[in-house]
C-alpha cells in the first residue's frame, strides 16, 4: 500500500509513579532525518531508539518527544553540603566587605544557588525500558496508520491523473496523423514552385521527405509513454516503499512529453502537451511526499 511521508502519532503509558507520553511527527524528506527529545533517564537509549524509529518509518524528517510526568512521591533531593558551605563563605565575605547585614539570609540565599541540591540519577530498569518502547511502538503504529490513510488519498489522485494523461495522449493521435499529411502536402507545393527554375530528382526528394517525416514521428514516444503509465500504476500496488521509483518515473514521463512537444509542429498537439505537463507537475508535487 502506498504511504505518505507525513504522519502523526501519540501514545501514553505508565511505570510506577511516572506517566509517559510520546509524540511522533513525520514530514517528507529525501533522507531519514530523526530528532528525538528524551528525558535524562533515556539518554543511554537514544541511539537504539533512533535506530528502531528509522526501521519503522524509513525516510522522512521525523521528530519525537518523550515526556515523563511524576505522579507520586519523587525521590528526595539531598543537599550538596560542600557547595552550600562554599556559597555561604563567599556571600559572607562579600557582605562583610560591603558592610551589609546579610547573616540572617545567608543560608536561604545559598540554597537558591545552582547545584545546591543534588539528586542521584536512577538507573533505567529493564521493566521501565519495556514500557517506554511499548508506548513508542504504539505511537509509531499511529504514524503508520496516518501515513496509509494519506497514501490512499494520494494513490487515488495518481490513478486519476494517469488516466487523464492517457486521454490526452489518445487525443494527440488524430492530430498527429493529420499533421504528417499536411506537412507532406506543404512540401510538395513548395517543390512545384521550384521546379520551373531547378531540376529536382524525384527519388531523392522522396528519400529526403521520408527522412524529414521520420524525424517528426512520435510513435516511439507514445509507446514509451504508455509503458511508463502502466508501470506507474503497477508500482502503486506494491507493498514496499516506491517513492524514489515514482520520482524517477515521472522524470522519464516528462522527457517523453517534452520530446512530443518539440516534434509536434502543430497548435492542437502543443495545446495537449501543455495540459499533459500540467497534470504531470501535479503528480510530481505529490510524489515528493510518497515514502
Amino acid at each position: 500500500m502506498l504511504q505518505s511521508m507525513t504522519g502523526y502519532g501519540k501514545a501514553e503509558g505508565s511505570y510506577l509513579n511516572k506517566n509517559i507520553t510520546i509524540e511522533i511527527r513525520a514530514l517528507n524528506s529525501k533522507q531519514s532525518d530523526i530528532n528525538l527529545k528524551l528525558p535524562s533517564a533515556l539518554k543511554e537509549k537514544e541511539i537504539e531508539l533512533r535506530k528502531r524509529v528509522g526501521e519503522y518509518l524509513g525516510r522522512g524528517k521525523i521528530s519525537g518527544l518523550v515526556l515523563y510526568e511524576v505522579t507520586g512521591q519523587d525521590q528526595a533531593a539531598t543537599l550538596n553540603q560542600a557547595v552550600i558551605k562554599n556559597y555561604i563563605k563567599q556571600i559572607k565575605r562579600i557582605s562583610d566587605d560591603q558592610r551589609i547585614n546579610f547573616d540572617s539570609r545567608l543560608l536561604q540565599t545559598a540554597l537558591q544557588m545552582p547545584e545546591a541540591f543534588e539528586k542521584e540519577e536512577e538507573e533505567l530498569r529493564q521493566e521501565e525500558w519495556n514500557v517506554v518502547w511499548q508506548t513508542m511502538e504504539e505511537a509509531l503504529q499511529e504514524v503508520i496508520r496516518f501515513r496509509e490513510q494519506e497514501g490512499q488519498a494520494i494513490e487515488n489522485d495518481f490513478r486519476g491523473r494517469i488516466e487523464a494523461l492517457r486521454n490526452f495522449l489518445q487525443q494527440i493521435d488524430p492530430h498527429d496523423k493529420a499533421r504528417v499529411e499536411r506537412i507532406r502536402e506543404k512540401l510538395q507545393e513548395k517543390l512545384k514552385a521550384y521546379r520551373n527554375n531547378f531540376e529536382v530528382d524525384q527519388n531523392r526528394f522522396e528519400q529526403e521527405l521520408v527522412y524529414y517525416l521520420e524525424k517528426l514521428d512520435i510513435t516511439e514516444e507514445k509507446v514509451r509513454l504508455e509503458n511508463h503509465f502502466s508501470y506507474f500504476l503497477e508500482l502503486l500496488s506494491q507493498q514496499e516503499p516506491v517513492g524514489k521509483k515514482l520520482n524517477f518515473l515521472t522524470q522519464e514521463i516528462g522527457r517523453e512529453i517534452n520530446t512530443i512537444g518539440s516534434k509536434s509542429n502543430d497548435y492542437e498537439m502543443q495545446r495537449l502537451v501543455v495540459q499533459m505537463k500540467d497534470e504531470l507537475e501535479k503528480i510530481r508535487e505529490q510524489v515528493m511526499n510518497v515514502l
